[in-house]
């Protein structure tokens, strides 16, 4: 999830930074960052709420981050 590294460094937070924000391990977000492990969909879901972007746009299957409106 290369976009989710964009997203932080847009944010100017590290790895620990994101981490203790959404109570994460930090071990956890380097791997997602790096494609080691996947993200389920709960977790994907505090990613997308914490950027304000869509899971899709996380996902890269669109260029849109603009989230679908409930």
């Amino acid at each position: 999830m290369k976009r989710l590294k964009e997203l932080r460094k847009k944010k100017n937070l590290s790895q620990l930074q994101l981490a203790m924000a959404l109570n994460l391990n930090q071990n956890s977000i380097s791997r997602y960052e790096t494609g080691e492990h996947e993200a389920d969909y709960k977790t994907l879901i505090l990613f997308a709420d914490f950027f304000g972007v869509s899971i899709d746009y996380l996902l890269e299957r669109t260029n849109d981050p603009t989230p679908l409106k409930k």
